[in-house]
């Protein structure tokens, strides 16, 4: 066939339709499967997140704030909930991370009991603790006294008691979570490497130190700062569990924005509260970033 018929036959697209590597339409048929997700996202993130800040941004309502006795006393029960509620829950899931490795079909058997906590709903999960730690029927109290003849400890009538059985309650709920992952990671390990150090004569603790924490180690930082991130924002334990009380005395920031939005009918004061976590929350997400790029970089 000649070649100017061949050419009449398949004429060429013109250069022009061609901008960047896709086709004028395909930019068309893209944008419009794009638009309902970018509304989407428009309408239910950033649409909330500025009208929160616009609302936190009352000096008045940081004054109040600051004028509030509850506020300090929140503060510190913040920083004590993220301390040893973060860090307790992760250092005991990279110890039960390792028991779960053991081979055998009652081990698994025990992973799947150890996740239900995880698995069922938190209202209900933290309402039974509450229903277990009251001090005239409930369930540990009543134990206490059939054993011994005395009456157990006020667990939620205690500042300082209550603030540990919120601790202990967010503990119970995530544990299972990081377990998981803590036991994917350990999995991920080449084996290898651990038959190499037994062939040099390893202890399990070396092995340890010197095998799985180094490889670990950058989960196990995502994982910190990650539920960090995720216990600031936690409502559920607090308010399910202790209620904030006694007197006012277990609220975290969370739980205390949301007392000030709706208890006092002040949203402009219970956003400020909210808000006021932010130099935290921020470099928290900037190092989670930076770490997540840099785990990608090293894969």
């Amino acid at each position: 066939m000649p070649i100017a018929a061949t050419m009449e036959a398949h004429p060429a697209r013109p250069a022009s339709t061609r901008r960047g590597g896709l086709f004028v339409a395909d930019r068309y048929w893209a944008a419009a499967f794009a638009t309902p997700y970018i509304a989407v996202f428009a309408v239910f993130v950033i649409y909330p997140i500025c009208y929160g800040v616009w609302l936190g941004s009352n000096p008045a309502s940081y004054r109040a704030l600051l004028d509030d006795p509850i506020y300090p006393r929140t503060i510190v029960n913040t920083l004590l909930y993220l301390l040893f509620g973060v860090n307790l829950k992760l250092a005991l899931a990279m110890a039960l991370s390792g028991f779960f490795t053991r081979a055998g079909w009652y081990y698994k058997a025990l992973l799947l009991v150890f996740m239900l906590p995880w698995a069922i709903p938190a209202l209900p999960s933290y309402l039974s603790i509450n229903w277990m730690l009251n001090g005239q029927w409930g369930l540990i109290n009543n134990i206490v006294w059939d054993l011994f003849q005395v009456d157990g400890p006020p667990w939620l009538d205690s500042p300082n008691l209550a603030l540990g059985s919120v601790i202990y309650g967010h503990i119970w709920k995530w544990l299972p979570f990081w377990t998981l992952i803590f036991l994917a990671g350990r999995l991920a390990i080449p084996r290898e490497l651990y038959e190499a150090a037994d062939v040099d004569g390893a202890t399990k603790a070396q092995k340890f130190v010197h095998v799985t924490m180094p490889l670990m180690a950058g989960l196990y930082l995502v994982c910190t700062l990650l539920s960090t991130i995720w216990a600031l924002g936690d409502f559920n334990a607090v308010r399910f569990i202790s209620g904030g009380g006694p007197a006012l005395s277990t609220h975290v920031l969370a739980t205390l924005g949301i007392r000030n939005a709706f208890e006092l009918g002040d949203p402009g004061m219970g956003m400020a509260t909210v808000l006021t976590a932010l130099p935290l929350l921020i470099p928290l997400v900037i190092l989670l970033m930076r770490q997540l790029r840099r785990n990608q970089v090293a894969v």
